[in-house]
């Protein structure tokens, strides 16, 4: 089955070279004033690309919390995560983000994107298998560094936004190298909003590209109705608590910009 996929992805790859992909590029600076930044949204039924800063897109950078997503894959997926109710106990250690002192499923680590519960998920998978999946799924570089409880964080592991959409693709047609349970319990993980019109699954990100500079993602996708529409966003700044908060409210109004959502 795994052979299958890759083959698949493989075939996919060939076929967008004969067939080229539908991209527009829209100048969307308004919406990131003074950030160095990057936007792609893909429209799965019209197959269909829209990209700010194509040329930044294609960049990688490290991937942050966002890895938690492939973390939480993986650690299914070798059983060293039972469920999403899989709890790790807290070592009492006290951390500014007071959501992350107490002990934590994987459920409330993802929701609350606590960097030591998925640090123990990448020690107890071990750098072989960790290394085994990277290369399978072909994510970003796929280089993991030395430290296997950092490399999503230090700089090692980097992706870009464009590899992100292909990445995310895959996870919502099945198309990975993981079981289907595996990555239904992601998906609902994922769900960060759920109302009468659309769902929202996603995963946000903030890292460190040096002492001055911050990098802040926003991933994910929207299934409205029979529309499904991706997206994945990255800027840079130097205000940490200032990218936390526009990272969502700037591809909120990009979403709404293209009548996506309300």
């Amino acid at each position: 089955m795994k052979k299958i996929v890759a083959a698949s992805f493989v075939f996919a790859l060939c076929f967008n070279c004969i067939y080229p992909q539908k991209i527009t590029v829209e100048n969307l600076a308004d919406f990131f004033p003074g950030k160095d930044a990057a936007f792609v949204l893909y429209n799965l039924n019209a197959d269909k690309y829209i990209k700010y800063n194509p040329e930044r897109c294609s960049q990688q950078f490290l991937p942050a919390s966002t890895f938690k997503i492939f973390n939480s894959l993986v650690g299914l997926e070798t059983g060293v995560i039972k469920n999403e109710d899989y709890t790790i106990k807290w070592d009492g250690t006290q951390y500014d983000i007071k959501s992350w002192n107490g002990n934590q499923s994987m459920k409330t680590a993802f929701k609350n994107s606590v960097v030591w519960y998925y640090q123990e998920v990448a020690r107890r998978i071990g750098r072989s298998k960790m290394q085994r999946y990277l290369n399978e799924v072909g994510y970003g570089n796929m280089v993991i560094g030395s430290d296997i409880d950092k490399f999503w964080l230090d700089g090692s592991l980097q992706i870009s936004a464009d590899e992100q959409i292909e990445f995310l693709k895959r996870l919502y047609d099945n198309a990975l190298p993981f079981s289907e349970r595996t990555m239904q319990i992601v998906k609902n993980v994922m769900i960060i909003e759920q109302n009468k019109d659309y769902v929202l699954r996603g995963k946000t990100g903030l890292g460190k590209l040096n002492p001055k500079k911050y990098i802040a993602w926003f991933v994910g996708w929207i299934e409205k109705g029979k529309d499904v529409y991706f997206f994945a966003m990255n800027m840079n700044g130097e205000d940490a608590d200032k990218l936390i908060k526009e990272r969502l409210e700037i591809t909120e109004n990009l979403l709404r910009y293209f009548q996506i959502i309300k």
